[in-house]
């Protein structure tokens, strides 16, 4: 089994570099741009069977413009949403104890979101359940910057500096073999 895992394509958010979380937004112009050319590129590919997608509209329209493109049925999973920054969202992701806050595995991001560990909890059960039902399958992700670090970290062992400086690009496209 192969799993390939994309981050959405860039917001307005992303592009101001604000931190964004729960808030759900659309695509701008250049992350639908992205999205068509992750479509192309998983065409290529041609071994993809079906797509899991966090809710989120962002991810969501990303999935969209593949699933057009290469027939791929779309299934949700609620536990790829986007991590809860609590009280950083919408801030600058220079805002002063963001990135202590991201090392700091179990404390709530900005007071009332969700630590760590709560995040790799719900990223793992949701990766231990796709890899159960579609063993026989090669599935795309499709999720968010935070949510792909976490995989990353499923995947590979991570030193939390190796975490903390861990990127995703909009509409990169790594590839995971479960065998």
């Amino acid at each position: 089994m192969k799993i390939y895992m994309t981050r959405h394509g860039q917001t307005e958010y992303n592009k101001q570099e604000i931190i964004l979380g729960t808030t759900d937004i659309p695509l701008d112009s250049t992350g639908k741009k992205q999205a068509e050319e992750l479509a192309e590129k998983v065409a290529a590919l041609g071994n993809i069977d079906i797509m899991i997608v966090s809710p989120m509209k962002r991810a969501m329209q990303t999935a969209e413009f593949v699933a057009k493109r290469c027939r791929i049925d779309i299934i949700v999973d609620n536990r790829l949403r986007e991590w809860d920054y609590g009280e950083y969202e919408g801030k600058t992701r220079f805002t002063k104890g963001f990135t202590d806050n991201k090392s700091n595995f179990g404390v709530k991001m900005g007071r009332s979101g969700e630590s760590l560990l709560q995040l790799a909890h719900r990223v793992y059960s949701a990766l231990d359940d796709i890899i159960e039902k579609f063993h026989d399958k090669n599935v795309l992700i499709v999720c968010h910057g935070g949510v792909c670090r976490v995989i990353e970290t499923y995947f590979n062992d991570m030193t939390t500096e190796q975490f903390l400086n861990w990127f995703m690009d909009n509409c990169g496209l790594i590839e995971y073999n479960t065998d």
